[in-house]
């Protein structure tokens, strides 16, 4: 038995996160947030001692340690009625833990290995065994998904993406530098697009939307349509 699986590609700021939770919520599918997966890889293999703080590089032994950890992992991506996302490990929610610099910078470290990178995609298909998925990421559609039943990739204006952010960040109480969030959007976009390894474009075959000046609302029922036409049953 196949299930269905919806892919939500774009860059950071679009709104892929709230319409992969809506969606999810609406299909009783399963939900990938993609973008969070190295993180926790890198806070698994530095819990396991795979990962110093003062190591700056890994060897083929660390990568051989690190991808069998990740083949080992149990992530559960579990969405709250308050509209946030409890992120389960190996029966741990890490959803506050995986969110600083320093995971950040484990992430990076590990994002570099080619075994974990494989271990991961194959982490991530097989989570399509189990249900229905709504896979978010940036490169869902193309590489890790090609054969999705629905496939969007969900945009916006770099302007609209860094009004989002400073709002967001204002709303938490803290100092912002519009200029600085805009260039920063901007050469995240660029370096994600001319990457040489799965660079963040659309599929083909995906629906293109441009999130600048639509409500989340809008954004939402614009895919449920879409995915409608794919066949995709909702119950209301």
């Amino acid at each position: 038995m196949t299930f269905p699986v919806i892919t939500i590609d774009g860059p950071s700021g679009a709104g892929k996160g709230t319409v992969c939770l809506k969606l999810a919520q609406a299909l009783n599918y399963r939900l990938l947030d993609s973008g969070a997966l190295y993180r926790i890889v890198g806070l698994k293999a530095f819990e396991a001692g795979l990962i110093a703080g003062n190591k700056s590089k890994l060897d083929a032994e660390d990568e051989k340690n690190i991808a069998q950890l990740t083949e080992q992992l149990d992530i559960q991506f579990l969405p709250q009625a308050s509209g946030l996302v409890n992120i389960v490990v190996d029966g741990n929610n890490v959803a506050d833990d995986i969110r600083n610099e320093t995971v950040g910078g484990y992430a990076s470290q590990v994002a570099a290995l080619p075994k974990v990178r494989e271990a991961l995609l194959a982490l991530q298909q097989n989570m399509a065994n189990e249900s229905g998925l709504i896979a978010d990421g940036r490169d869902m559609g193309t590489v890790v998904f090609p054969n999705a039943d629905a496939k969007v990739y969900l945009t916006a204006s770099a302007k609209a993406r860094a009004d989002r952010r400073v709002a967001q960040l204002e709303q938490a109480g803290q100092a912002v530098d519009y200029e600085s969030i805009l260039q920063s959007i901007k050469q995240r976009d660029a370096r994600d697009e001319n990457r040489s390894v799965a660079p963040s474009k659309p599929a083909k075959d995906a629906l293109v939307l441009d999130s600048s000046n639509m409500s989340a609302e809008e954004v939402y029922q614009s895919i449920k349509k879409f995915c409608q036409e794919k066949g995709i049953c909702f119950a209301t």
